[in-house]
């Protein structure tokens, strides 16, 4: 799906990795697109994989074929999402001349945590993420792995040290979840607050419950 000739006021970079936590990412897909925010969508295979085994969620491989599919289901713009492939170099998320505002990973395998860390870029999901460590843009990184090894602990410091917001899925429960989906929309809220995004998605800390 091409671009519109529209000016959106912010691009979000979205990564899936194949972390368990599909339901985080698509939510935070979901509530971006509501926000009238621009997102550049990356997808690993592995979160394919993933997608489809805790969602029932079948998503295209091609990247202009998931496009089209996720812009219908959650009633995007045209051109408010860009999906693309994982070795689309061309892609601006690519470049640090042409950087999105910043960028999650949700979720993120402690695989993806790793490579980040070492500074490798070995599919466009990592290269983005890389451009925006070294242009100092927000990188928030949303880990879904129990428990940390050492190895995990000391890839997430080096990771904090370089700028990136290390957010592993721990929802709170002092809102009183009753579904699932209040579960997860803990942690989208979470996210998005520190993307700077409004939403009406949990109640604040102090409010009456």
């Amino acid at each position: 799906m091409a671009d519109a000739k529209r000016d959106w006021p912010r691009t979000i970079t979205l990564a899936f990795t194949g972390a368990s936590g599909a339901h985080y990412g698509l939510r935070l897909l979901e509530c971006l697109i509501r926000a009238e925010v621009r997102v550049y969508l990356l997808i690993s295979q592995a979160a394919q994989v993933v997608i489809k085994m805790e969602t029932g969620l079948d998503l295209p491989a091609r990247s202009g074929e998931a496009e089209s599919f996720l812009s219908e289901r959650f009633q995007a713009a045209p051109g408010q999402l860009r999906v693309f492939g994982r070795q689309e170099w061309t892609a601006p998320v690519a470049s640090g001349s042409h950087p999105a505002e910043a960028m999650v990973v949700c979720p993120c395998t402690a695989g993806t945590l790793g490579r980040l860390a070492a500074g490798l870029s070995s599919c466009l999901i990592e290269r983005a993420a890389d451009v925006s460590l070294k242009e100092r843009r927000p990188l928030i990184l949303v880990v879904r792995e129990t428990p940390f090894s050492t190895i995990h602990l000391e890839n997430m410091l080096r990771l904090a040290q370089a700028g990136a917001t290390i957010m592993p899925a721990n929802p709170g429960f002092y809102g009183n979840p009753s579904r699932i989906e209040d579960i997860v929309d803990f942690m989208v809220a979470r996210v998005l607050d520190h993307l700077g995004v409004t939403h009406t998605l949990v109640k604040r800390w102090g409010d009456q419950i």
